[in-house]
């Protein structure tokens, strides 16, 4: 198994650590993994991606131009990431921000409204743990413990508090998938 995934949204919405958790998850699996982040100069509010790659073999090269997964968070990723997705793939994104809803019918479309179910939990940090959990529902590729260890790799332990309601985000995120396009139309 391997699978090669594209995150991508502004600075600030946790794309990175996003990427980073996943990462240490596919590790606590005995997983190969890379993470390979991208961003500006700018802390937040500017664009930022992650690329991911978890598998059971040797990864060759961390560089990769077509994802099997993308998760969208942006209208600026949307329109650069959306054509990457291999056919086949599968393609999560959260509609706000989003203009242009994305149009493929070769790939798998999934919505998540995490803002709003972030915003109701009362904690927008956990907002990529939202994304997180539709992400695992439409391909789990790593356990939910070890989403857990990963958290605790990456959080600072004066957090570790936390990760109790991140769990719930998880979970809430799990919930939510909203599987847009029903059939695939593959060439």
């Amino acid at each position: 198994m391997t699978e090669e995934l594209i995150i991508a949204g502004f600075g600030g919405q946790g794309v990175l650590s996003l990427g980073k958790i996943l990462a240490y998850s596919g590790i606590m699996q005995n997983q190969e993994v890379s993470w390979m982040p991208s961003y500006g100069p700018e802390m937040r509010g500017g664009t930022a991606n992650v690329t991911v790659i978890l598998s059971d073999e040797r990864i060759s090269s961390p560089y990769l131009k077509l994802f099997d997964t993308a998760i969208i968070l942006n209208q600026q990723s949307m329109d650069k990431f959306e054509s990457s997705v291999k056919p086949g793939g599968v393609l999560i994104y959260d509609p706000n921000g989003i203009s242009i809803h994305p149009k493929r019918k070769d790939i798998f479309i999934y919505q998540i409204d995490a803002n709003n179910i972030a915003s109701d939990m009362g904690n927008k940090k956990v907002y990529n743990m939202v994304i997180m959990g539709g992400y695992l529902k439409a391909k789990p590729v790593v356990q939910l413990d070890n989403v857990v260890e990963g958290l605790k790799k990456s959080l600072p332990e004066r957090y570790y508090n936390l990760i109790p309601l991140n769990v719930e985000a998880i979970q809430k995120g799990m919930e939510n998938l909203v599987t847009i396009n029903q059939e695939l139309i593959l060439n």
